[in-house]
């Protein structure tokens, strides 16, 4: 190929990541036009509509999405990849890597990316529902006789969507980029119009405009900032999903279209505001010509559902990371698509978050009372991400100077907290909801890690060393079998339960005796040369590592099978797993590290995760399952 084609099929490939970055990046950002600036100015914590306020709060807008996107994420954040991945477990794998092992904010560390984790789920379970509300109340602007409808729309519209999501969003993922394309054109055209006939609202891109509103009344401000807020969630998904995309592509998506697009919108819905203050009630839909407002009511929906996907994937892909990296017991993840991995359906996660999100519409009924909720567990999330980012690892990892970087660390963690404590304002007219939510996930995550590490512990307290184990083994006399029979085992030293159950009760051994070990690495993905880690022991006993990325899941008999160094000696038909099975029974004494209620709630979603078998994917056929009741507690 010469260096035209060559120059040709890399600007094809780049148009093809910038168009679907569109699709999937931005639907959530995008649709904040939809409700931001209608709670900004006349809704429950937003400004009366005056030119004041107007001018103010429209600059105050746009320079959140240049200061909050634009420099902190796309320009700064960005950088701080793991090996191309971003997102929140990016920046905790990356931490923990920076520092050393004993060293005291490796459980800080970890705390905050169990917190980050659980309001991310917060925010996942209200984006649906004030995304596709506030999209279909577009039908009141039409013909208030639309109103009673508007709810049954919305929940039949969530519905589907859900209900779809087991199919996989590989093939429907084809058409997301060129919708939201004209998702953006079209919110893009209607505030320019607008901005044509009144033009003095460009003076809003002036800074001052928004300094002034907020000196003026101070109070009134600060107030109005929790709602100004909503123009920017969504934000935090250029960093997660990095990966899929690359920096590049979702760089120039949002800095020369999706940026300009969202700020004609916002511009736009200001001008309608100067001149009809009574626009108020839905200033984006008002700003839309009659004739087109029915299909943008349709457009906002489609572009609505798909800004839903995003997040549910998201929620979805965080709950692999999370299981992976120990935060969560083992829940069935099946794979919707052969040739993409993150294309992934978590079964019990979307049956819950449809029933919360369902509970959520018909307990909040409209979109300004839904964003009284919204924002708080997104800004709590983004100060995460700040103090990850801008604390450790840019300055460690990526060696950025020290001074600039803490510079930058104030300035930016300082926006994050001012919008986190305007929208604590919000807590008792709804924000209450998703922090009890995170707070909840939270403890069940914490409860999880810790109970685990109990469980590890009773697990391995009369155990043998290997070593010794396999001393005793060749003094003793035990009938050879034909066949491979893998051990899985958490720890390396010592002889697994399930392999001395075994001896005991049936008196044979394997010719061929693997004890396999699965760690999870702080990376997102593993290469196939470091997947596997193999010891040759006495008597053909073998000890073997593998090693996953904590966004793969893992399939132990496909890992085995591609592994070169393995392949020849490895037939699933001629191999059995064994599996021990614990049965942990409180003892009802006290402990000082892990409650009561602790301990029984971690015993209780111990008892209803997925089997390791269909974790590993290990078909059932060829597992054997060897129980034994361990006191705990």
């Amino acid at each position: 190929m010469d260096k035209a084609g060559e120059a040709a099929h890399h600007d094809h490939r780049l148009g093809t990541l910038v168009m679907g970055a569109l699709g999937v990046v931005f639907g959530d950002i995008g649709t904040s036009p939809l409700y931001s600036v209608k709670e900004a100015i006349g809704g429950l914590h937003g400004a009366a509509p005056t030119a004041e306020s107007v001018f103010g709060i429209i600059s105050l807008v746009i320079w959140a999405l240049i200061v909050m996107i634009s420099l902190k994420y796309v320009l700064c954040i960005m950088q701080a990849d793991n090996r191309g991945e971003g997102g929140i477990m990016a920046l905790v794998a990356l931490t923990q890597r920076s520092l050393p092992k004993t060293h005291p904010l490796q459980k800080v560390v970890v705390l905050m990316g169990m917190c980050g984790v659980a309001l991310f789920f917060g925010d996942g379970l209200i984006t649906p529902a004030i995304s596709v509300l506030s999209a279909v109340e577009g039908l009141e602007v039409v013909t208030p006789l639309f109103k009673p409808v508007v709810l049954p729309i919305t929940l039949f519209v969530l519905g589907v969507l859900f209900i779809f999501q087991s199919r996989g969003t590989e093939k429907v993922g084809n058409f997301f980029g060129p919708i939201t394309c004209l998702w953006f054109l079209s919110i893009a055209a209607v505030g320019l119009a607008e901005v044509v006939r009144h033009p003095e609202i460009i003076w809003a891109i002036n800074p001052l405009y928004g300094v002034r509103f907020l000196a003026a009344d101070p109070a009134r401000g600060f107030v109005a900032l929790g709602s100004v807020f909503l123009c920017v969630t969504g934000g935090e998904a250029l960093y997660a999903d990095m990966g899929h995309f690359g920096r590049h592509p979702i760089h120039l998506a949002w800095t020369w279209f999706v940026l300009p697009s969202l700020a004609l919108n916002y511009l736009g819905q200001g001008a309608l505001l100067l001149n009809n203050p009574e626009a108020v009630q839905n200033p984006f839909y008002y700003l839309v010509p009659s004739w087109f407002l029915l299909p943008m009511v349709g457009l906002a929906t489609a572009a609505t559902v798909i800004a839903s996907q995003a997040v549910i994937s998201g929620v979805f892909s965080a709950t692999r990371q999370a299981v992976q990296l120990g935060f969560l017991p083992h829940v069935t993840i099946v794979h919707t698509s052969e040739h993409k991995i993150g294309q992934i359906y978590v079964p019990v996660l979307n049956w819950g978050l449809l029933t919360g999100v369902v509970l959520v519409v018909l307990a909040f009924k409209s979109s300004d009372n839904l964003a009284a909720a919204y924002g708080i567990a997104v800004t709590g999330a983004m100060l995460i991400d700040t103090f990850l980012a801008f604390g450790v690892v840019l300055r460690t990892v990526n060696h950025w100077n020290a001074l600039f970087a803490s510079f930058l660390l104030v300035c930016f963690a300082g926006c994050d907290l001012t919008f986190f404590s305007a929208n604590v304002l919000k807590i008792p007219n709804g924000g209450w909801f998703p922090l009890v939510l995170g707070f909840s996930l939270f403890t069940v995550m914490v409860t999880w890690k810790r109970g685990s590490a109990v469980a590890r512990e009773a697990w391995n307290r009369d155990t043998v060393p290997f070593e010794e184990f396999l001393h005793q083994l060749q003094a003793g006399s035990f009938a050879k079998v034909p066949g491979t029979a893998v051990f899985l085992t958490a720890d390396p030293r010592s002889a697994p339960r399930a392999l001395m159950h075994n001896l005991s009760c049936n008196c044979v051994v394997h010719e061929r005796v693997i004890v396999l070990i699965t760690k999870t690495r702080d990376v997102p993905y593993v290469p196939e040369d470091e997947r596997l880690e193999v010891e040759v022991l006495p008597d053909n006993f073998f000890r073997m590592t593998l090693h996953f990325g904590y966004q793969e899941s893992p399939d132990i008999p496909a890992a085995l099978e591609q592994c070169q160094a393995f392949t020849q000696q490895f037939d699933i038909n001629d191999t059995y797993f064994f599996l021990g099975r614990a049965v942990f029974v409180p003892t009802g004494v006290v402990r000082r590290d892990i409650s009561n209620w602790r301990l029984k709630l971690f015993l209780a979603m111990q008892r209803n995760a997925t089997s390791t078998a269909s974790y590993f994917h290990i078909p059932l056929e060829r597992v054997v399952e060897l129980g034994v009741r361990i006191p705990i507690g």
